[in-house]
């Protein structure tokens, strides 16, 4: 690992005059910002199309992209829409993401250019649609029509669907290719449409020297395509319920502990044909980032199960995850694989043998540094193979943590970074993760900005009101980016 340093930065979370960050003209002026500011680091969170809960690790599938994420401006460009269709109301030229208001008006617009796009017969748009489902159909066709049956049971889950469509029945499933090809061919559309805007993205970080790190979350949704399609990779019973789930033990911060409600992996049938379902899985995201963030490590050498039926995660146990044989076949399928390994919470020696075992670097967050007992999360005692941030994206800002604690923890930070005031706390941490020996190091948007708890991403275990903080289109400064370039230069940082 080269010294590096970046910002995490949700696509979702982009300036824009769409109500929601998308990849478009603003994603490459964010580009331009990494670049100006010597940063070559591109934390992301995972792409997939979000649903209930507006999570980015609740996916409707683990392969499709987020058609929120699309471009509408492009549309135009493309001749599919008029330039006064894509005209933004006012909500959603600044200010939070409103998931409810933002869904159905790009919907809407998506809709005219799809059929415009059809009427326009044979193009070059059209041969290139036909290359793109036609090479990644192995995925594309069923999550299609997961989405079209979505759609026609007005977003409900999958299991309160019909019989015939629960489990997809050959001849309810033949009928639905017949009687629906307009509608399943749209769903693909807008894969194609978000591949698309993905791939110049991806192409144009590569000519700016970024690596993108995207992210892989160990679980999946149980509403979910690869679910549906594929029952015989999870713990479900016979009628389509959940035997197990996924959550994490009682603790001081959660008595009753923490139900996450995603399915288990049946690993004995993943193993049957070495790991088919992973090894893809993996490949469709090789060819979007550039390094892989793998979400809950820890739950690849043991994970949490909990009876399907509980309502809370008291009476779980913890089993054994085969994440030697499966990290085994993904290095020796993958040789140029570059992985992180988000080994965060309670880790136990097994967990940090697993990590060692394939060299995976590990995170440091250091916001937790600041509480006792939690010295090696503090700049000084980090490793070289390492990848370490100021926060997450399921921490609180750094400013916003710190206004919430005493104020004897307050004099130690200060004693600790030699400032005075809590402002001046965000810039001086920056500072000593760019000093230490952690090889690359990744800030948060929010705390370069100096943000507070207003700017927060996410609160775990609660719904609603996350996930929607959008950066604002004056966030650039010549000034800052100067400083941030040779703070770079200062600290070997900037040959990445």
């Amino acid at each position: 690992m080269l010294r590096r340093s970046g910002i995490l930065l949700h696509p979702t979370s982009l300036p824009s005059a769409t109500g929601i960050g998308n990849l478009g003209k603003d994603c490459i002026d964010f580009l331009d910002f990494l670049q100006e500011s010597g940063q070559s680091l591109w934390h992301i969170l995972p792409l997939g199309p979000t649903g209930y809960g507006d999570s980015p690790y609740q996916c409707f599938s683990a392969f499709a992209g987020n058609p929120l994420l699309i471009d509408p401006q492009d549309l135009v460009e493309l001749g599919l829409l008029d330039a006064d269709a894509v005209k933004a109301p006012a909500w959603a030229r600044r200010g939070p993401v409103e998931y409810g208001k933002v869904g159905p008006w790009l919907e809407e617009l998506f809709r005219k250019a799809y059929a415009a796009f059809r009427a326009q017969g044979d193009t070059d748009l059209a041969a290139q649609f036909v290359a793109f489902y036609s090479l990644e159909g192995w995925w594309l066709h069923d999550f299609a029509l997961f989405m079209t049956l979505k759609h026609a049971h007005q977003l409900r889950p999958w299991w309160e669907w019909e019989p015939q469509w629960r489990v997809r029945e050959p001849e309810a499933m033949a009928r639905l290719n017949e009687e629906r090809q307009e509608e399943i061919l749209y769903h693909k559309f807008l894969q194609f449409l978000f591949q698309r805007q993905w791939d110049h993205v991806r192409m144009a970080a590569e000519e700016r020297g970024i690596r993108i790190i995207g992210d892989l979350p160990i679980f999946v949704a149980y509403d979910s395509a690869d679910v549906w399609c594929w029952p015989h990779y999870f713990r479900l019973n016979q009628d389509g319920s959940l035997e197990v789930k996924t959550g994490v033990p009682p603790d001081y911060f959660a008595p009753t502990g923490q139900l996450w409600g995603n399915p288990h992996y049946d690993w004995h049938t993943m193993q049957s044909d070495n790991f088919w379902w992973w090894r893809s899985r993996v490949h469709r995201l090789m060819s979007q980032v550039h390094t892989v963030r793998i979400d809950h490590f820890r739950g690849f050498e043991s994970a949490y199960e909990i009876p399907g039926d509980a309502e809370t995660a008291e009476f779980g146990v913890w089993v054994k995850s085969p994440g030697d044989t499966l990290f085994t076949v993904l290095t020796g399928a993958f040789p140029a694989l570059s992985v992180v390994a988000e080994d965060l919470g309670v880790i136990t020696p097994e967990v940090s043998a697993l990590k060692n075992r394939f060299n995976f670097p590990g995170m440091k967050i250091f916001q937790f540094g600041f509480l006792e007992g939690n010295a090696a999360f503090l700049p000084h005692n980090y490793e070289k193979e390492c990848v370490a941030l100021t926060g997450s994206h399921d921490n609180d800002t750094l400013l916003g943590f710190l206004e919430k604690q005493e104020p004897t923890l307050h004099e130690r930070v200060f004693d600790m970074l030699d400032v005075k005031s809590l402002d001046q706390v965000p810039r001086a941490s920056l500072r000593a993760l760019w000093a230490s020996s952690a090889n690359w190091v990744v800030i948060p948007m929010q705390d370069w900005l100096g943000l507070g708890t207003e700017a927060r991403m996410n609160i775990p275990g609660t719904l609603g009101g996350n996930w929607r903080w959008r950066l604002g289109k004056r966030y650039r400064n010549r000034k800052d980016e100067v400083w941030l370039k040779q703070l770079g230069d200062i600290y070997e940082r900037n040959s990445g």
